[in-house]
């Protein structure tokens, strides 16, 4: 199988999905000539011309609500928000319009849209550009929320998010896109829903999302060298979110810790968490769960300041660390 970066998997999937289905079109700012802020659409405006990669004004709430109304007619548009920091713009689109629609019109009307957009921190893009707002949109019933941190995922779950018949927020984190991993050439699905072990072991499960993951994979690795074998499971999406993975993961090592980027407080760490106590898997815990999250601080521009306003490599191994010493 060939290797190939994360950016070159997801520019893949387009191409595969516009070229199959001629309802698939694209919107965004700067994603014709240019390519997108990351350059992950280079190339397409030359291969599908300009009706089919729309590059738009600089109006969030005019690229989102465009969107609805293509999806409404049948179309399934695919528009990129340049910074996952700027759905602030385009949130009355995205929540009351399309989230709701579905339900309100009893079923008869579909909005099969896909809203792609790097977030996260690492880039030195400050405090405007570097946050991780999935759980807003994870709180919205009618949205589905993607969180993919690999090539392979990033491929096979923006295919299935395209298929979908329901709005879909797929974060891309920007650290992400220069990672490279085997992913198959032609066209893959993968299931919204279903999350992936990465890593098995026996002794504690990390849960983590987007660039944690591999970050959680990196001190796995550390942590084999003392002989303790952690379990990274990676949910990938996070609505739907694949709970019994999760669950089984906790009941067969006994301990649990959950990292992500976003912010601790009222964070997805915390729905992360009562997953586990709120079912069968608390009765195996041998340990209280430990969250490691975002500090409660805009992202600050200098690099060893932004290092330390998210969980590290460092972060994730003494905090298995300390659990594993508490027996």
């Amino acid at each position: 199988m060939r290797e190939i970066t994360y950016l070159e998997a997801v520019r893949e999937a387009l191409t595969e999905a516009m070229t199959a289905d001629q309802d698939v079109f694209l919107m965004g700012e700067d994603i014709g000539v240019y390519g997108g802020a990351f350059g992950v659409t280079r190339g397409l405006v030359e291969a599908f011309g300009e009706e089919r990669v729309r590059s738009t004004p600089i109006s969030e709430s005019a690229i989102a609500g465009t969107a609805v109304g293509a999806a409404m007619t049948g179309m399934r548009p695919v528009y990129e928000l340049q910074f996952s920091d700027f759905i602030t713009i385009a949130l009355d689109q995205i929540v009351n319009q399309a989230a709701k629609i579905h339900y309100m019109y009893g079923g008869k009307a579909k909005i099969p849209l896909v809203m792609r957009t790097p977030g996260g921190s690492g880039t030195g893009a400050a405090a405007q550009h570097s946050q991780s707002l999935e759980n807003w949109t994870a709180h919205i019933p009618g949205l589905k929320v993607v969180q993919p941190a690999t090539a392979y995922d990033a491929k096979g779950l923006l295919h299935a998010a395209i298929e979908d018949d329901n709005p879909v927020m797929f974060y891309e984190h920007k650290l992400c896109y220069k990672t490279s991993g085997d992913v198959p050439e032609g066209k893959y699905t993968i299931p919204l829903g279903v999350a992936d072990i990465k890593r098995q072991g026996e002794d504690i499960t990390i849960v983590a999302t987007g660039i944690m993951v591999h970050k959680a994979l990196e001190a796995a690795e550390l942590l084999a060298e003392e002989g303790i074998a952690v379990e990274v499971v990676d949910p990938r999406t996070i609505v739907p979110l694949d709970k019994q993975t999760i669950i089984e993961s906790v009941k067969k090592t006994g301990r649990a810790i959950v990292v992500t980027e976003a912010v601790k407080r009222s964070g997805f760490s915390a729905e992360l968490a009562s997953v586990i106590v709120e079912n069968e898997s608390f009765d195996f815990l041998d340990a209280p769960i430990i969250r490691l999250a975002g500090e409660e601080v805009p992202i600050p521009y200098h690099p060893d300041l932004e290092k330390m306003a998210v969980p590290q490599v460092a972060d994730i191994v003494a905090a298995c660390q300390k659990m594993m010493a508490k027996g």
